[in-house]
């Protein structure tokens, strides 16, 4: 019989909606009502994915000179931050001609350069905002209306939202950003990730920054950040498994110099030129360790063998401390050096730093191509 988790990985995961999505429909939504006086009580829009698609509207506010109209995200069966936020579209009427579109409490403010948003204007994405616009002018071309309006997206929840999110680091100030390219959310998808990643190396490239430093999580970033203290936030980049990914990227947008900080468990995979380190991708390799312990100096058949048959990369990290063998750290902090250079095929220059969970630096190696 079929297990229940081998069940839930065969069931198709549920698709969700953008926050780009949710804002162009209650912008439809309340422009609708604006017009007509009626309470619009769903909307639908047309995918930049292909396909149309009916949001149901959590509330819809009419009042003279104004409309407003809010939708709860649904991200299906994607972990999104931002998943069941409440997205509010506010239209009015402009003395002037045209569609003017802005961010309002709750969308985040651009403060740095690098991202494909100017400094100074809503973190409302290219995307999403041609989707906003467009529809609208459908709307007002469909009633026959040539007056131009006004649309304000808020959340009301988004800055606490955006605490989850990296857009502090990209310099996203007061809240999430509209985001999406589809339309939709693919359940679990990387995409939304590596992103992420591209814009926080051009936020680090416009804000002059030679060097990186990359990390696969919080915890390995605090450490970076004690190690490297002169260099400036923008340079810590959050990798996450996507290592490979985040050096190709590194060299693409012309950084020189790469530090990686990290611990066993993911480093020891790299360091045998594995580059996407999540747990389901690959699997710690024992006897690459007892191998690496070998080249350190370790003879004891017993001390390899208790590698070999360890149960993480941590534990052999610690006995190869509590037996002295400092090098062997060194020795794999260049592995992971060489792999990395390797994957890239040269062109920069890469160190790698180790750590312990609790901070303490094992070792540390550096190559240049």
């Amino acid at each position: 019989m079929e297990s229940k988790a081998k069940k839930r990985e065969n069931k198709e995961m549920r698709t969700g909606f953008t926050t780009g999505a949710c804002a162009t429909a209650t912008t439809k939504a309340a422009l609708v009502a604006l017009i007509t006086k009626e309470e619009q009580l769903d909307s639908t829009i047309y995918l930049p994915v292909g396909k149309f698609a009916t949001f149901v509207m959590d509330d819809c506010i009419i009042q003279p000179s104004f409309a407003e109209a809010a939708t709860i995200k649904d991200a299906g069966d994607d972990p999104d931050a931002t998943h069941h936020a409440l997205i509010k579209a506010k239209v009015s009427w402009s003395d002037k001609s045209g569609i003017y579109l802005d961010g309002g409490v709750g969308v985040g403010r651009v403060t740095k350069p690098g991202l494909p948003v100017s400094v100074g204007e809503a973190a409302i994405n290219p995307v999403p905002h041609k989707m906003i616009c467009e529809t609208a002018a459908e709307v007002l071309q469909s009633y026959g209306i040539e007056k131009g309006i006004n649309i304000i997206i808020s959340v009301p929840e988004g800055e606490k939202i955006a605490e989850k999110t990296l857009n502090k680091r990209l310099g996203i100030i007061g809240g999430i950003s509209i985001l999406g390219t589809r339309g939709t959310v693919i359940p679990f998808s990387s995409s939304a990730y590596m992103a992420s990643i591209v814009q926080a190396i051009s936020v680090a490239r416009a804000s002059n920054c030679d060097q990186v430093v990359i990390t696969t999580g919080g915890r390995s970033e605090k450490y970076g950040m004690q190690q490297y203290p002169d260099l400036s936030e923008e340079a810590f980049i959050e990798m996450g498994d996507f290592v490979g990914f985040t050096l190709k990227q590194c060299k693409k947008q012309g950084i020189e110099k790469v530090s990686l900080v990290g611990m066993m468990g993911k480093f020891s995979k790299v360091a045998q030129g594995v580059m996407m380190v999540h747990s389901k991708s690959a699997s710690v390799d024992f006897n690459f360790l007892a191998d690496v312990a070998r080249d350190a100096g370790v003879t004891n058949q017993e001390l390899l063998d208790q590698i070999i048959g360890a149960n993480t990369a941590s534990q052999v990290g610690d006995l190869m401390v509590e037996h002295g063998y400092d090098e062997f750290f060194t020795i794999l902090c260049n592995y992971c050096c060489t792999a990395s250079l390797k994957e890239i095929k040269g062109g920069i220059s890469i160190e790698t730093s180790l750590y312990t969970l609790k901070g303490a630096l094992l070792g540390k190696a550096g190559k240049d191509d």
